[in-house]
């Protein structure tokens, strides 16, 4: 029976067992290794990562020779969080010649994530990994781009200045929708904003207006007219929505900031000169973060920030400091600025400025620059036509990480691939198409290979809160429970909701439909209060619950923020961050205090792509399911038709799989036993 909570059994074989069966093994024991080995790889794709470690050891002890069982038992521990352990399995096999340079870049990248601080991604240089023209020798794609809007499932819109179109583009530069908006048709757009109920506004620089679009890119209206009164526009440029979902448009013409509501409706204006503010010249990109408007001018080179009535409240770039900045978009604290031949990131809390990229003295205005789903930086030129990939170095040198998960043999010859592409930071890389993808046997092409699926497009989530017991979490009862009350509302009836509380022992307390749990009562948890929770074997016994799951999963920890001095005694900060990651679980936290977390649980956030929040927020927990099926996922689900014999289902079947992507590419090997006959 598969462990819950602990690696004692396999621990017990390793340190025990493994070497005593060693003393008396003999190469006639082949066969028996050669079973044990085929149980392993079944274990270990029906997700029983502690079984398959047993087997695999097992197998060793009757062939220690075979570097085939060590590479598999490599694959074991680092899908069960001990990546010390899969390391040392996969360096011995290296070491005996095996794997070549596949293996050893993928102990390369294991070890650099292990190995790797936090960083902030956008204060790092860039350098161009493929590019996108709007003109080819058989058709002219869009021309002159403006601005760049990512999307969730990888693909992006583009608005097309002079060509009067907006397009959505896939990961591959392929068009897979364009629209010239009202039916008379765009007039010189320039910007993109999304807002909170997923439709776009488009503004209209030459036609003085703002369009609204379904988030599908359907026209539904515009809004604005030509002038000078409030609601009344002279070249509007750039475009932000605030948290109320209220529009601000930079009024270049007006040398000004035009607010609508949410429905259109004029509001009011702001950026003449006021005390210490000089007033626009040309104001240019702005967006807002956290409440706070940014804009940019054009003619001063400075950034000034402003609260959401307008109200100057400081310089944040001084002038002089930008060339010619153009459209500014917000990601976290930062702000990404396209500034002519440049690429800058500016720290909102410092004022710090780093320049990302420089395109040379070569023809080029960058309009725009934003970070895509896939830690790119996608940016627009305005000159050449183009829309370039901007990734970092350290990402173009190693190539994507790409991992058979799982392969399902159950209806052999017809095979189901799981496979999880991620470049070398982590990240996942969703978007990927059907000609991302080449799948071999033996080094030899399969027949049928379709994608069949991709988890960034799932729209259910299996969620797992876990409760903190500890006296502090369970005296404020009224929060806990509209926390979860919230969050099973949210699920819609869909998925499958889990309730772990986090005690001395964790216990699970409720498996179900979600709406089973929208009267929650924190008084009916079995698990008791305790001084001493053991947080480290609650998200243990989460993940180990979600491994077969749903694709789109998480553990949501709703807690005070108490941590006990042995709350991680078993399990390490690292060895639980990678046992979530390698299983593609994140971590996210509800805070009922409005504090501060405790570094442990800032870290287990930070490093599983999870998100804090706190329970009393002023837009609630609502949002907290769908933010959770925002995650970006690169796990893809391929079939192919097999041509390989299986020798009654005793025979090790190797599937090869590559993945491209513009000039970067990546590859793993693995193999499979056809069911028994």
């Amino acid at each position: 029976m598969k462990s819950k909570f602990g690696f004692a059994a396999i621990l017990f074989v390793s340190l025990y067992i493994s070497p005593l069966i060693a003393q008396v093994a003999h190469p006639a024991n082949e066969g028996f290794a050669a079973e044990d080995f085929r149980r392993g790889v079944q274990s270990f794709y029906r997700g029983a990562f502690n079984d398959a470690v047993i087997l695999f050891e097992k197998a060793l002890s009757n062939n220690p020779e075979n570097n085939l069982y060590l590479d598999w038992l490599g694959k074991a521990y680092y899908h069960a969080g001990m990546e010390g352990a899969a390391l040392e399995n996969w360096q011995a096999a290296a070491d005996n010649n095996y794997g070549g340079l596949l293996l050893q870049n993928k102990i390369d990248i294991v070890q650099n994530r292990r190995l790797s601080v936090d960083f902030n991604k956008y204060l790092v240089s860039y350098t161009e990994a493929g590019s996108f023209p709007g003109t080819t020798e058989l058709d002219t794609v869009f021309v002159q781009p403006m601005a760049i809007l990512p999307n969730n499932d990888g693909t992006f819109w583009v608005v097309a200045y002079s060509s009067n179109e907006l397009l959505r583009l896939d990961i591959n530069g392929t068009v897979v929708f364009r629209t010239g908006g009202p039916l008379q048709g765009f007039d010189r757009p320039m910007d993109i904003a999304r807002c909170a109920d997923g439709s776009l506004l488009v503004t209209e620089y030459a036609g003085n207006r703002i369009s609204q679009l379904s988030s599908e890119g359907r026209y539904i209206k515009s809004f604005g007219t030509t002038g000078v009164g409030n609601g009344q526009l002279v070249g509007p440029q750039y475009i932000a929505v605030d948290s109320y979902g209220n529009i601000f448009v930079t009024d270049f013409g007006n040398a000004r900031i035009v607010v609508f509501d949410s429905q259109g409706n004029p509001l009011f204006f702001f950026g003449k000169k006021d005390g210490d503010f000089p007033g626009f010249s040309a104001p240019a990109g702005i967006a807002i973060i956290e409440d706070v408007v940014y804009a940019a001018d054009a003619i001063s080179g400075a950034i000034y920030s402003f609260d959401l009535a307008g109200n100057y409240e400081d310089v944040i770039v001084p002038p002089k400091t930008f060339t010619r900045p153009e459209a500014m978009k917000a990601i976290g604290q930062y702000l990404i600025i396209a500034d002519n031949k440049r690429i800058v990131t500016v720290d909102t809390a410092t004022g710090a400025v780093f320049e990302n990229v420089k395109t040379g003295n070569a023809p080029s205005r960058i309009m725009c620059a934003t970070p895509d789903q896939n830690g790119n930086i996608l940016a627009s030129d305005f000159v050449t036509n183009e829309i370039y990939v901007m990734s970092r170095m350290t990402e173009l040198v190693g190539g994507l990480f790409v991992q058979i998960e799982r392969v399902i043999a159950d209806n052999f010859p017809n095979i189901i691939l799981e496979v999880r592409v991620e470049n070398r930071s982590r990240e996942p890389v969703v978007g990927l198409k059907a000609n991302n993808f080449f799948i071999t046997e033996n080094k030899a092409a399969v027949e049928n290979q379709r994608l069949t699926g991709a988890a960034s497009e799932n729209t259910v989530c299996d969620i797992t809160l876990v409760i903190d017991r500890s006296p502090d979490t369970s005296a404020l009862k009224e929060a806990v429970e509209t926390a979860v009350r919230d969050i099973s509302s949210s699920m819609n009836g869909r998925g499958t909701l889990r309730i772990i509380s986090a005690g001395a022992v964790p216990t699970l307390e409720y498996q179900g439909a979600p709406t089973e749990a929208d009267n929650f009562d924190l008084r009916r948890l079995k698990n008791p209060v305790s001084d001493n929770c053991r947080i480290d074997l609650g998200i243990r016994f989460a993940a180990n619950e979600l491994i077969n799951a749903e694709k789109k999963r998480a553990i949501i920890y709703i807690t005070s923020g108490t941590v006990s001095d042995g709350a991680f005694s078993d399990y390490s900060l690292s060895d639980l961050t990678a046992y979530t990651n390698n299983n593609g679980i994140p971590f996210s936290i509800i805070n009922i205090k409005q504090q501060a977390l405790p570094e442990e649980l800032d870290y287990l956030t930070r490093r599983t792509n999870g998100i804090e929040y706190y329970v009393y927020r002023p837009q609630g927990l609502k949002s907290v399911v769908s933010d959770m099926l925002e995650l970006p996922n690169g796990l893809y689900q391929l079939s192919y038709t097999s041509h390989l014999s299986t020798d009654f289902g005793t025979k090790y079947l190797p599937v090869e799989i590559e993945t491209y992507l513009l000039n970067r590419s990546g590859r793993d090997e693995t193999g499979y036993f056809a069911p028994l006959e």
